[in-house]
Parts: structure tokens; C-alpha cells; sequence
């Protein structure tokens, strides 16, 4: 039986590309082979539809998946937001965990993304922080919702390989309580970065914050934060944008911790 975009099925699950019904439901949308397989190792996947093409073309993921069902080229459409989607797409129980249950585990490097609204730019950061060996990755105040669409392929698969909290902006006691530094990302920053390796204070476990591109910090977590850092531009470049300047600050923790 191939489904259709009248199938039930279907219909419930084309419901979660809103926000609202993700939250609802607890579940999103995981689109392409890559993204389902990460999915299926994590074991959150709940149902699995694909074109005939595509369930042949990549029956090991069909295999593993609790359900796996054929969809015409329509619903297909209709399930996925990419010009050339790639058959497949899974349904998905969400898998974030709160902020105590993540810093229990003792991470040595966490990412915050405070308020960032560009879902691409936070599933980069959620990519990047997942190459850098980050633990965790804090989605805090009024952040795009990491399972947004466009942030789940973003990140590549990195969103199922570290803990991904949402939480309030209220978070640096807590991150300090856990013997984590503070580092809050700013362009007017008293402190380089350069200036930070060169001290050796990078060798300590540490949650950067980052801001968005168009507004920065707010200036609560800047006040609050153990340290406001500079990334150094030695160009004419103004600046850099969100996810450069994370991929910058992360990978010198990375480095710093080995």
C-alpha cells in the first residue's frame, strides 16, 4: 500500500513542520538518509516513510525502523522543505534533556546559543560544537527551536550525538555551580582570545555564550558571565558571523583541553 497526502498517517506527521505541534506532540521531522540513519542509531525514531525508490535504495534503514512505509512522490513533497529531498523521512521523538540532567554528566565544553532566532546558524553551531567535542549544547531564552526543520539538517546528525537543552537566559549560577567558566562572546569584549590561550585559562571546562548576529547578548548574561571574550580580526573584516566565531572559541577549547 503506498500512502498518500490523504493517508492519516501523513497528515499527522506533515503537522509536525509547526512549531506548535512539535511541541505538542513531543516529536519532528528528520529528513535524508543520513539524518534518519543518526536517528535510528539514537533509537528516537518512531516511523519511517520513504518513496519505493528510496526504501530500496536504503533498506537497511527500513530494516531498523520500527515502521517503514511507502509514500507517493506527493507526500513526499508535502513531508520535506528541501527543492530535491532524497526520499526519506523519519518521525522522531525529541530528545532534549534539561540543564541539570546535562551538567550532572560533568562536561568539560558546552555551547549556549542565548536567543539565536536563524535556525541555520544554530544547527551549524550544534554541528560545530558536536566536531569540537563539545558535550552539550544549551538552547537558552527565546532560541529558534533546535528541531525546526532547517536546524535539523543543519546540524548534520550532530543533533542526536550531544545533549541539547532548552532553558531560560537565568543559566550562568548554574553553569558555574558546576565548575564550568563562563565565557560570553562579545566584539567589545575586555579579553582576546588569543590573550585567553596565551594564559592558559582555556584549559579549563568552559560554556561559551553566544549571541545572535543581529542583537548580540543580552546584556543580563554579559553581565553575569565570568569573562566577556573578543574574537581577534586581523583583516578588514567587521566582524564575524555566528557560527565562524563559534567554530573560532570552540576549537580553541578543544584544543586547549588536549
Amino acid at each position: 500500500m503506498t500512502f498518500t497526502t490523504r493517508t492519516p498517517r501523513v497528515v499527522a506527521a506533515r503537522r509536525l513542520q509547526r512549531r506548535r505541534d512539535r511541541d505538542q506532540t513531543g516529536r519532528f521531522l528528520a529528513e535524508g538518509p543520513q539524518a534518519v540513519r543518526e536517528a535510528l542509531a539514537a533509537g528516537v525514531v518512531l516511523e519511517l516513510f520513504g518513496t519505493g525508490d528510496a526504501l530500496t535504495r536504503h533498506g537497511d534503514l527500513a530494516l531498523l525502523a520500527p515502521s517503514a512505509s511507502e509514500i507517493d512522490d506527493e507526500a513526499l513533497a508535502a513531508l520535506t522543505e528541501t527543492v530535491q529531498p532524497q526520499g526519506i523521512v523519519a518521525v522522531c521523538e525529541q530528545v532534549d534533556v534539561t540543564l541539570s540532567a546535562a551538567l550532572a554528566k560533568g562536561p568539560r565544553l558546552v555551547a549556549v546559543v542565548a536567543e539565536i532566532r536563524d535556525p541555520g546558524n544554530a544547527g551549524t553551531v550544534l554541528r560545530t560544537a558536536d566536531a569540537a567535542g563539545a558535550d552539550a549544547v544549551i538552547f537558552a531564552g527565546d532560541a529558534v527551536d533546535p528541531y525546526n526543520g532547517k536546524c535539523v539538517r543543519a546540524s548534520a546528525g550532530s543533533l542526536f550525538h550531544v545533549d541539547v537543552v532548552r532553558t531560560g537566559l537565568d543559566i550562568v549560577d548554574e553553569l558555574r555551580n558546576f565548575g564550568l567558566q563562563t565565557l560570553a562572546t562579545s566584539g567589545y569584549g575586555s579579553d582576546d582570545l588569543d590573550s585567553l590561550l596565551d594564559e592558559g585559562a582555556l584549559t579549563a571546562p568552559t560554556a561559551w555564550i553566544f549571541g545572535s548576529e543581529a542583537h548580540g547578548l543580552p546584556q543580563d548574561l554579559l553581565d553575569s558571565a565570568d569573562r566577556r571574550v573578543r574574537v581577534p580580526i586581523y583583516g578588514g573584516a567587521e566582524s564575524l558571523n555566528l557560527a565562524a566565531a563559534a567554530a573560532v572559541c570552540l576549537y580553541a577549547s578543544a584544543r586547549a583541553h588536549r
